[in-house]
Parts: structure tokens; C-alpha cells; sequence
């Protein structure tokens, strides 16, 4: 079976760029179940119940969150609510939501996944390599397919997360840091692996929100309001195979794509400082 993992999707721009390019994709790889990261979906930052619908709406069959998933107030009852909406499964018991599920992909099979969040460079949370055994360990007998999506600064942990899990799960892709890296490969026991599928966003900017407010800020060192950009989207993405019997990856491929989604300016959703 084919899936297909769809990068940090980051405000307006991202969401109507999927939108706009999820039919040609699927024609293209025919993935069987689609997976997007969608933290950055409500002007750039985190999510809300109106950004959700429509990236589900779209054809997204889960959403995977990361460290800014509780900027909007509705997002705590959201993740309670919504099954095909995962918060990292390392935030305190106590958190709204859940860590992983078991999902029905389009050809019947059973496709578990996992969202994890990396702790180097971050605010603390608890420990996502004993989150993964514990969510793993939950999903045996229930998908012999598991993805894992690891939500994280440090490329070094990402990398440890791919050989810690290697065998375990059909794949770990890295997302957070918007920028695609060109590693991707089927490590030694069959896990495909990829330290950060990239962003669907904004091409012409600094990890796809204006370039001007992001320099001054360098400059300065002063707080400054940051908006999403506007202009021409790279809509990040990786389609992986796996064998369904085995839960073994037998390829994995990088998807860089222009979306020429030009957006009104004037609409441009507000970033946070």
C-alpha cells in the first residue's frame, strides 16, 4: 500500500494549496491513506476547528500536530472530539486528546500512527522514545502498517528516533523545521525514514511567513508581528510503500511541488510574535 505524508501545511495559503493539489497527487501515486501535518494550519500557527474541516474536507485522512497544536483556544475540545486529529503522544497524560490511532485506509487496511514530539531545543515534555514504545506497543495486533511523524528541532533526534524505532514501524518522517531534507532512505530493517518532509507553504519566505519582520527581528533582537507570506507555495511531501502483510517499507520518495497560488495580500492571516 501507498501513503502519502504531506509536510507542515502553514496558514491560508498552505491549506488552499493542498486543496488545490491533493487530486492531482492522488492521480499521480495513488496513495491509499494521506497523512498531513497540520500545527501551522490556523495563520501559521496551530489549529482550529474551521482550519481542521477543511483539510479533512480536502481528503487529508489524518491530521499529526506538534508543539503549537494549543494556540487557539478550541483546539483542547477539538482534540477531544476529532479521532483523525493526533496531538503528540508525549504530552502529559493530563492533556486533551491522543497520541496515535488505529485508521482504515482506502483499501481496507488498517494504518496505525503516531505523533511524537522531540524535546532538543523545545519546551520539555515527556520522553518521546518511552511515548513510542508505550503507543507502539498499544497498536500490536491493530495495524501491521505504522507511521510515525516525529515532531522535532534536532535533526540528531530525529535521526535517533529512525534507528530506535527501525523494524518497529513502517516510517518515521520528520516535520517542524519547514525546510525538506534530501536523506531519505529504507533503513537497515525496513523502516523508511526522512529527518523533515518540509512545509506546505509559502515559497518566498523565512519558513513560510514574511521575510522583512524575520530579518528586522535578527537584527534587532526585538519581538516583531509576523505574518504569512503570500506568493508562489511548496507543498512538501514524501509517498512511501509499504508491504501491508509485514509492515515493511519498500521505498520512500521526496515530493517538492510549485503550487502557483498567488493568494490576495490584503487577506494574509496575522502571525503571532
Amino acid at each position: 500500500m501507498r501513503v502519502l505524508f504531506i509536510g507542515d501545511i502553514v496558514g491560508r495559503p498552505g491549506r488552499t494549496a493542498l486543496a488545490k493539489s491533493l487530486p492531482g497527487l492522488r492521480r499521480e501515486y495513488r496513495p491509499a491513506f494521506v497523512i498531513a501535518n497540520a500545527e501551522n494550519a490556523a495563520g501559521g500557527m496551530g489549529i482550529t476547528r474551521d482550519t481542521a474541516a477543511e483539510l479533512l474536507e480536502a481528503g487529508v485522512d489524518v491530521l499529526t500536530t506538534g508543539n503549537h497544536i494549543w494556540k487557539h483556544r478550541e483546539a483542547a475540545s477539538l482534540a477531544s472530539e476529532e479521532p483523525r486529529l493526533l496531538r503528540p503522544a508525549n504530552y502529559p497524560s493530563a492533556a486533551p486528546g491522543r497520541g496515535a490511532g488505529v485508521f482504515t485506509a482506502a483499501g481496507g487496511e488498517s494504518v496505525g500512527v503516531v505523533n511524537l514530539l522531540g524535546r532538543t531545543f523545545m519546551r520539555p515534555v515527556d520522553c518521546p522514545f518511552l511515548a513510542a514504545d508505550r503507543e507502539i506497543g498499544a497498536l500490536r495486533g491493530k495495524a501491521s502498517v505504522v507511521v510515525v511523524d516525529m515532531h522535532a528541532e534536532a535533526t540528531s533526534e530525529k535521526q535517533a528516533m529512525g534507528w530506535y524505532l527501525d523494524g518497529r514501524v513502517s516510517a518515521v518522517v520528520g516535520t517542524h523545521t519547514h525546510v525538506q531534507t534530501a536523506d531519505e532512505r529504507i533503513l537497515p530493517w525496513g523502516t523508511a525514514y526522512l529527518t523533515d518532509v518540509g512545509m506546505t507553504g509559502p515559497r518566498d519566505s523565512i519558513l513560510g511567513v514574511e521575510v522583512k519582520p524575520i530579518i528586522a527581528r535578527f537584527l534587532s533582537g526585538m519581538p516583531a508581528r509576523f505574518r504569512v507570506a503570500g506568493g508562489p507555495v511548496m507543498l512538501g511531501a514524501a509517498v512511501i510503500d509499504i508491504e501491508p502483510e509485514t509492515g515493511r517499507a519498500t521505498s520512500i520518495v521526496r515530493v517538492l511541488q510549485l503550487v502557483e497560488e498567488q493568494g490576495d495580500p490584503d487577506r494574509r492571516e496575522p502571525e503571532a510574535s
